[in-house]
């Protein structure tokens, strides 16, 4: 399954190429297939699931031919589906909703955390102690074990077969500030480290306090990218914030995010001494009981 959200982000560019292609204003193109002005304007903009009989009106209207008229309404009818997230996003919130989304389908994931451990990584003792500790993230009936299980559903993406590579930058501040107890922190370091030593499809980075970046860039905030198979679609960068997360797909604001990773990448240990670093800050902290998660 294709991510939704960026087939309705192609769907977007298609249905915006060909409004132009014909000379046709938005007021105009709604008025010929009847439909409001408001509804073009949402489908130009991701923001609405297709009506495929809308769409193939549109179509029809531009005289389309067969093989663009096919590519086009496979697009419209991925982007009308709905994934396993939607079921679960009352009790795991819209921003994991978000990513869940994103991650359908991608052929590769990079990102770069600031100062939480990847959630695509964490185990379930840290990934409960961050959603309390973050409680205000979350809808008011939010449920610990609902939202364990949909996290736990969207780290398989990481397992399936021909799922994506993946590749994360964890800044040294979110290995040495813990954001759980020192037990749990020492489980989830020697998970990363398990993972990384073990999974040839994830990468582990860890970009020390003192390296020096390219440019003298200091990142403001954690940030994902998603690549997909089909080239038509776009590259979609997520910038975490506090409230909310910003979905970027316009080359003019990905290419930042690109350059940034860029020199992130060029200043991190490599991925075994990344790793050697994880295993020593373990080391040092409380044992734990109980079986690798």
């Amino acid at each position: 399954m294709i991510s939704p959200y960026v087939r309705r982000r192609r769907l977007a560019a298609e249905l915006l190429r060909l409004r132009e292609e014909h000379g046709y204003s938005t007021q105009r193109l709604a008025k010929e297939i009847n439909v409001p002005r408001q509804r073009i304007s949402q489908l130009q903009n991701g923001h609405l699931r297709p009506d495929l009989d809308e769409i193939m009106r549109i179509l029809k209207l531009f005289n389309v031919g067969e093989r663009r008229w096919q590519q086009i309404m496979t697009i419209a009818r991925e982007a009308q589906e709905r994934g396993w997230w939607e079921k679960f996003r009352d009790e795991m919130g819209p921003r994991q909703a978000l990513y869940a989304d994103l991650e359908a389908g991608a052929r590769s994931i990079v990102e770069y955390q600031m100062t939480l451990l990847p959630g695509l990584l964490q185990i379930p003792r840290f990934t409960e102690v961050r959603a309390r500790a973050d409680r205000g993230a979350y809808p008011e009936d939010f449920d610990p074990a609902r939202a364990l299980e949909a996290r736990a559903i969207r780290q398989r993406v990481l397992e399936r077969a021909g799922g994506p590579s993946y590749e994360v930058i964890i800044d040294e501040l979110a290995v040495r500030r813990f954001a759980a107890p020192p037990d749990v922190v020492r489980a989830q370091m020697d998970h990363l480290v398990h993972v990384g030593r073990s999974r040839k499809r994830i990468t582990i980075r860890v970009l020390p306090l003192m390296a020096a970046i390219a440019g003298h860039v200091v990142p403001r905030s954690a940030f994902f990218t998603y690549r997909y198979p089909d080239p038509g679609d776009p590259i979609v960068v997520a910038v975490d914030t506090v409230t909310s997360d910003l979905v970027l797909t316009e080359p003019a604001e990905i290419t930042y995010y690109l350059d940034l990773y860029q020199r992130l990448q060029q200043a991190t240990l490599s991925p075994a001494d990344s790793l050697d670093l994880l295993a020593a800050v373990a080391e040092d902290l409380p044992n734990y009981s109980g079986s690798r998660q």
